[in-house]
């Protein structure tokens, strides 16, 4: 059974560069079982309703602006399978999960970036999957929770992220440092991901050390993917940090595996 996985998609840069997280990005793609499939949530697609992308053929989005112009010309042509979002609609439907087909949007960064690296080639279907911040966190482990079954059929499920995102807050010249306020964050969430401690973490806004400054309302998108990865593997409830790194002071890098 595969695992699920939140991975960090952090800057749009991120695609063009070079550093410790590009190259274990790269590496896990290549130690991973090729899947059958993908299914992405993403924090770049916000949506009241679940959506479930039912198409044959994605476009690259490129949802950010002001950046260096190669990041213009990558192209992700990766495709969908229709049955596949057939059986996460029947899932939906047998979990009460309210959701609706979409099949016309491409992939936004927070999904390219990410499966640029793990698989480059884009020869792997791909489903791709909103994320609503308006619902709690136990509603959000639920909808991941829906498709759990999938990975037993060798699909990978990824949610696509970061769990200290603070845009006003980045510092560009990045000279190497961490924000303390990010670190205790950070830590205080791995303390209760290991634990799977859920009552803890569905009240994270309350109790994680610095959730404003980590979590601000405005990127709050960002970092509630984590809960839907997390609901993807609750028959087994392990987690497992692969990475952590920062830039900028305190963006986070991180990856988190769920089985």
């Amino acid at each position: 059974m595969l695992p699920s996985f939140f991975i960090a998609h952090g800057a749009p840069l991120l695609a063009i560069e070079n550093n410790e997280y590009t190259k274990f990005l790269n590496q896990l793609g290549q130690t991973l079982p090729r899947p059958k499939a993908i299914v992405l949530f993403s924090a770049h697609w916000e949506s009241r309703i679940q959506k479930v992308s039912k198409v044959d053929h994605y476009s690259t989005i490129y949802d950010f602006g002001g950046f260096d112009p190669a990041l213009y010309r990558i192209q992700y042509p990766a495709h969908g399978n229709q049955e596949i979002s057939k059986q996460i609609e029947d899932l939906f439907t047998i979990n009460g999960v309210p959701f609706e087909l979409e099949s016309d949007r491409g992939l936004d960064h927070g999904a390219w970036v990410v499966l640029r690296m793990l698989y480059p080639n884009a020869d792997i279907p791909v489903i791709a999957m909103s994320v609503n911040s308006k619902l709690s966190p136990e509603e959000q482990y639920k909808i991941g929770k829906a498709l759990s079954e999938l990975r037993a059929s060798d699909m990978l499920i990824i949610a696509s992220g970061g769990t200290v995102h603070n845009l006003g807050g980045l510092k560009w010249s990045d000279n190497g440092q961490v924000d303390q306020w990010a670190l205790e964050f950070d830590d205080w969430l791995a303390h209760h991901l290991n634990k799977w401690d859920l009552p803890s973490l569905f009240k994270y806004e309350s109790l994680a050390p610095n959730a404003k400054l980590a979590v601000p309302p405005y990127g709050k998108e960002h970092f509630i993917p984590i809960f839907y990865a997390m609901g993807a593997a609750d028959n087994h409830q392990k987690a497992t940090l692969l990475h952590r790194s920062f830039r900028y002071g305190n963006l986070s890098h991180s990856i988190w595996q769920f089985e």
